[in-house]
């Protein structure tokens, strides 16, 4: 049913078998061999992945950056659903945020995980529990799996890590180890847990570390979230002790898986993270050019040659109407004058003074 995800991972899986076995000193049937095609199965998974990540990170911030905006909606709309989330898509299509991509990169590793699961839990399928095909164990060896042939399974089966088989488990019964005896020694619960413990407890570490560079990342207003201290906690101490519990019951390939998944994380979100604060702190510094080019000199006077040209582009259109306007007004008082002179009966003689001075000079004469 979900061999569309079975047979992509057996074939990357089997492409780095290939690979890390045509190295004279490891060979195909040998432990190290078989590891290598794990991590780097995973680590080709992860580049894959590397421009969701990052899209992942931005993402993240970008929805801590809005959270006082999205809660201003929920407490503006909080009576009324359906205008919430519509408030809330109008939001994020204004800001091109997309949650989905926050949970695209997990959401991709969850198939392969299960994928990876169940093809190395398939070159021993002789168990008769839940999901298993109870296969005796000469049937088992002539097999296929996948992209692998019977010449891949029986090298699988061969192959030992530190001696201990990578498909093998703490808690494996007896009857599936029994699986491995014709292809070397039975292994042992301690020769698995040997391999097996160190790196259930290198994963937990590296779990615990990952979730701690995460939350370092977040603003103060989103860790005051009670929702977001709940999911930390969990982030921080609960999952890696998952892994401590759960461990046991989990092949050593798997544990590979988790822990080389773990180390690339760790050093992608320095990376990552880095990279974002340059650019963030180049936009700051390009910001600060910007205003300082645009302010005046210390001691200097503001250039004023802008706003001069727009006042008298702004002026320009009126002066015309200034003019109409005074020119109106010196006719109109020019008639004002003549009305008033001619009010009076006849118009002065030429050389003759105005009434007024002769006024003026009649009382000289009497003085």
């Amino acid at each position: 049913m979900l061999d569309f995800i079975y047979y992509p991972v057996s074939g990357i899986l089997w492409v780095w078998h290939k690979v890390f076995g045509a190295i004279p000193f490891l060979g195909p049937d040998n432990g190290i061999t078989w590891a290598l095609s794990v991590v780097f199965l995973v680590f080709t998974l992860r580049a894959v992945l590397y421009k969701p990540f990052v899209k992942q990170v931005r993402t993240t911030r970008q929805m801590q950056e809005l959270q006082p905006q999205i809660k201003a909606l929920q407490k503006k709309y909080s009576g009324d659903r359906q205008r919430q989330a519509a408030e809330m898509q109008k939001l994020q299509k204004e800001h091109g945020f997309n949650p989905i991509m926050g949970c695209l990169p997990v959401l991709a590793q969850a198939p392969v995980f299960i994928g990876l699961f169940h093809v190395l839990r398939s070159f021993n399928r002789t168990g008769t529990g839940f999901g298993q095909v109870g296969l005796s164990v000469e049937a088992n060896a002539n097999t296929p799996n996948y992209f692998f042939g019977v010449d891949d399974v029986q090298s699988f089966l061969s192959a030992r890590l530190f001696g201990a088989p990578i498909s093998a488990w703490i808690t494996m019964p007896k009857a599936q180890l029994d699986a491995f005896a014709a292809y070397g020694p039975i292994p042992t619960v301690l020769n698995i847990a040997v391999v097996a413990v160190p790196l259930m407890i290198i994963a937990s570490i590296a779990t615990h570390f990952n979730s701690r560079a995460s939350v370092a990342r977040q603003s103060p207003e989103a860790a005051a979230n009670p929702q977001s201290a709940i999911m930390n906690k969990l982030a921080l101490y609960v999952f890696p002790l998952g892994v401590l519990v759960g461990g046991p019951f989990l092949p050593i390939a798997i544990l590979l898986y988790w822990v080389s998944n773990n180390i690339w994380t760790y050093g992608q979100q320095h990376i990552v993270f880095r990279r974002i604060d340059a650019e963030e702190e180049e936009k700051k510094q390009a910001a600060m050019a910007r205003r300082a080019e645009n302010a005046p000199k210390p001691g200097a006077r503001p250039d004023l040659s802008k706003k001069k040209k727009s006042g008298a582009a702004a002026t320009n259109g009126s002066s015309g109407q200034d003019d109409s306007e005074k020119v109106n007004s010196d006719d109109s008082t020019d008639q004002a004058v003549g009305g008033a002179s001619t009010q009076g009966g006849s118009k002065p003689k030429p050389g003759s003074r105005p009434q007024s001075n002769r006024g003026k000079s009649s009382k000289r004469k009497r003085r």
